[in-house]
């Protein structure tokens, strides 16, 4: 309950867990505070108390729509955040918690209503929204209210094994200054990568540490949160990230999956024609997901030889960089810029590795440290 005595946010519909709720209130100051740094409408796709996406709503190519599965439909800039978001990684979304910064419009609702989500939370829904939205799932979607206008107290306490601890209250929002120490000999950061610097750091900032983000296009294409060693982050995001731009391959984007199959049956799909490690039982599910015979698979050089073509990507650190692996596993994955605390005593050879892939990179001094 909030100390004054009410809650900050309001049921709408449904019923509420306690694993929603956390993510639910973690979501909202993601999007939020990137509302309030970047002027435009966001959202985040939230499991298990870490973003598997979060998003800006800049218009989508017609690749994106074509890769998201939103091309019949009419997007707002508020839907286009969220089928950014919930795009960047439709396999770990699925049954996601959403969090929109703006009133939600019908737009935005007629996409949150075909995908498989346990709630969603706004700051106001328009009336024909939520009639859509409070009849998904038999009437049992769960719809919270947000107060905008909130804020929460300075100190922040939490309970574990009986024993109650308190802090501060991580409350500096990241923002244009803390991209200012370019310690690179590339010290230009096009305006594109500075904003997506900032939605990566708002994004860690929600996201269970040790974490790192790969960022593209006002979007996390990549999200490697929770592992105990910062090149594991590194690892899980970049691959993450190279599943992002593979799906947007040409003979991906054409695969021809049999008329009647669902909305996640084809995701997992997809998700297997681009691994090389399926079980023999995963190879014959994957087969019956086509029209007719199994489509030929990209092999090992097509699928380097497209990565190749990403690039403009910027990595975002929650903590510092400790060794160049890392800059290496990036750069592989169309890595362009970084931003991160600094602070290792190994920081020059990180400086070194960047300057070899001519990368910029961006010290914060602030970690980002989130439990």
């Amino acid at each position: 309950m909030f100390a004054e005595g009410r809650l900050p946010f309001a049921v709408l519909n449904g019923a509420p867990g306690y694993i929603n709720l956390l993510d639910a209130l973690n979501a909202w100051q993601l999007v939020r505070e990137l509302r309030l740094v970047l002027g435009l409408p966001a959202a985040a796709s939230f499991k298990h108390v870490s973003p598997a996406g979060a998003a800006v709503g800049l218009p989508l190519s017609d690749t994106l729509l074509q890769a998201y599965f939103v091309g019949d439909a009419e997007l707002s800039a508020l839907a286009s955040a969220y089928a950014r978001a919930r795009g960047a990684d439709r396999v770990c979304s699925y049954g996601d918690w959403v969090a929109l910064s703006d009133r939600v419009d019908l737009s935005t609702a007629r996409l949150l209503r075909r995908e498989i989500s346990d709630g969603v939370i706004a700051p106001g829904y328009e009336p024909a929204a939520f009639d859509l939205l409070k009849a998904k799932r038999g009437g049992r979607y769960t719809v919270l209210q947000i107060d905008p206008a909130y804020e929460p107290p300075e100190s922040e306490t939490r309970q574990v094994f009986g024993v109650t601890f308190e802090q501060r209250r991580n409350s500096v929002i990241p923002a244009e200054p803390l991209l200012a120490n370019v310690v690179t000999r590339r010290t230009r950061i096009p305006e594109h990568a500075r904003r997506d610097m900032l939605i990566g750091l708002i994004s860690l900032k929600y996201t269970q540490s040790n974490s790192v983000c790969l960022v593209a296009d006002g979007q996390v294409i990549g999200s490697g949160a929770g592992q105990q060693s910062r090149i594991h982050c590194t690892r899980l995001a970049a691959s993450k990230a190279d599943t992002w731009w593979l799906r947007q391959h040409p003979a991906v984007l054409s695969l021809p999956f049999r008329a009647d199959l669902d909305r996640v049956d084809r995701d997992n799909a997809i998700d297997q024609f681009l691994r090389d490690d399926l079980t023999p039982a995963e190879e014959a599910l994957l087969v019956t997901s086509f029209e007719a015979e199994m489509p030929a698979r990209l092999k090992a050089e097509e699928k380097r030889a497209w990565l190749k073509t990403l690039g403009g990507v910027t990595l975002a650190s929650d903590a510092y960089i400790p060794f160049r692996d890392n800059v290496d596993r990036a750069h592989a994955s169309g890595v362009e810029y970084i931003v991160q605390p600094g602070g290792s005593v190994h920081d020059p050879h990180i400086i070194a590795a960047c300057d070899q892939y001519e990368m910029a990179m961006a010290f914060t001094g602030l970690r980002l440290f989130h439990h």
